[in-house]
C-alpha cells in the first residue's frame, strides 16, 4: 500500500506538460535534462532507463488512453515520481510484449527507493488507470500543479 511519504514524491516541479519527444530514448534524454539538475538521478540513469525499457517494456493500453510507467533500479540519488503529459503521444512497447505499440499520453516515471515502494505504487497506478473517470479527470488537467493534485487525489 502506498503511504503519505510516497504521495509526497509527486511534486509540481516533477510534472512536465511541455515535453515533445520522438521516441522513448528522446523522452528519457529530455527527462534527464530536467531531473539531473535537481539532483534526482545518478550518472547511469539514462542507460539504466533505456536498458530496462528494452528488456521489460512498460507501455500499457488502458480502456481510454495509453500510459507508460518506466522505472529502473540503482540509478536514483533521491526518491521521486515524475509525471509527463507529453505534447504528443510517445510510442512505448507493450508491457509483457503482448499487443500493439502503445501511444502513451501519460508517462509516470517511478524513482522510488523505499523497499517495496515501486511495486506498491505500480499497483495503485494500475487501479487508477483502469478507472475511466479517474483517467478522464487526470487528462483534463493542464498545469503541473493541477496534474499532481489530481493524481494524488485518485491515489489517496
Amino acid at each position: 500500500m502506498i503511504d503519505a511519504e510516497d504521495l509526497d514524491l509527486l511534486k509540481p516541479e516533477l510534472a512536465f506538460t511541455d515535453i515533445e519527444a520522438d521516441d522513448t530514448e528522446d523522452l528519457f534524454q529530455k527527462m534527464l535534462a530536467r531531473l539531473e539538475p535537481m539532483g534526482y538521478t545518478k550518472e547511469n540513469w539514462l542507460d539504466a532507463m533505456i536498458t530496462r525499457e528494452r528488456a521489460y517494456a512498460t507501455g500499457l493500453q488502458t480502456p481510454t488512453i495509453g500510459v507508460a510507467i518506466p522505472h529502473a533500479d540503482n540509478c536514483v540519488n533521491k526518491a521521486y515520481i515524475a509525471v509527463v503529459k507529453p505534447v504528443k503521444p510517445v510510442v512505448f512497447q507493450p508491457m509483457g510484449g503482448i499487443g500493439d505499440e502503445v501511444q502513451a499520453e501519460l508517462i509516470i516515471n517511478l524513482g522510488i527507493v523505499r523497499e517495496g515502494g515501486q511495486v506498491d505504487m505500480l499497483q495503485a497506478l494500475m487501479k487508477v488507470f483502469m478507472d475511466d473517470a479517474a483517467v478522464a479527470d487526470i487528462m483534463t488537467q493542464h498545469t503541473p500543479e493541477e496534474l499532481v493534485t489530481c493524481i494524488k487525489r485518485h491515489l489517496a
